[in-house]
């Protein structure tokens, strides 16, 4: 299949994934509405291999979450796990691994719009994490994830859930320290590219630096790596 074969090389350029089993990529990439259309399918879509795949992803970003912010309780990782394997959110990372552009459709399917749809994406992207599991295992797909879903989380995609400065703020309230500052301390790039660096000050001494393409990020994640520190037990 053309659809298959450029997926493939999509995914060997931008992800350095490359499938021994390409019919799992094939099941994954099949809406039950080309099945329906194509005898030679014989009934093979990607309902089955997404049900394997919702499970492998919340399993690895549940993983992810419980060992990056262990000062976080319960209802916060649920919350945050919550929003990054949300409808919207897993469709919009089909989009950008261009799985939209050649999932297998119907005619019908396609006709109404089935490429934007944000479930048919969101199945789609189960799908395919649960044919790189089947294929390679649960290590290639943390790999996976590390590059798509990963950078987002520290960039403050998610920074609505992710409010490490208000954590930040709560965590050192009850051990007396309530005046925290976040410092710019470096502002590089075009306009269009800017980097900005962050210093988080607690009653004066300086701690954690952090940077990101706005200060809100910067200081979201300046606050992240001065929390991990703090329960650790490595400030004083």
């Amino acid at each position: 299949m053309k659809e298959i074969k450029a997926l493939s090389a999509i995914l060997k350029e931008k992800f350095d994934i490359s499938f021994k089993n390409e019919a799992l990529l094939v099941e994954a990439m099949t809406h039950s509405s080309y099945a329906n259309e194509h005898k030679e399918m014989k009934g093979i879509y990607n309902e089955r291999i997404e049900f394997l795949g919702d499970a492998v992803l919340e399993l690895n970003i549940s993983d992810w979450l419980f060992r990056q912010f262990p000062h976080f309780k319960e209802g916060q990782l649920t919350k945050l796990r919550a929003q990054i394997v949300c409808e919207d959110s897993l469709s919009m990372l089909a989009k950008e691994c261009s799985l939209n552009e050649y999932l297998l459709l119907g005619k019908g399917e396609t006709l109404s719009g089935g490429r934007e749809k944000p479930a048919v994406l969101c199945d789609v992207f189960e799908a395919f994490i649960g044919a790189l599991y089947l294929d390679k295992g649960m290590e290639e797909v943390q790999r996976f994830l590390d590059q798509v879903i990963v950078p987002k989380i520290k960039n403050g995609r998610y920074e609505l859930i992710t409010d490490f400065k208000t954590e930040l703020q709560e965590y050192l309230q009850q051990n007396g320290t309530v005046h925290i500052r976040y410092e710019l301390i470096k502002e590089e790039g075009p306009s269009h590219d800017k980097v900005f660096t962050v210093q988080v000050t607690v009653d004066g001494k300086k701690y954690k630096t952090a940077s990101g393409k706005t200060k809100k990020a910067a200081e979201q994640m300046a606050a992240k790596l001065t929390m991990e520190e703090l329960t650790q037990g490595s400030l004083s």
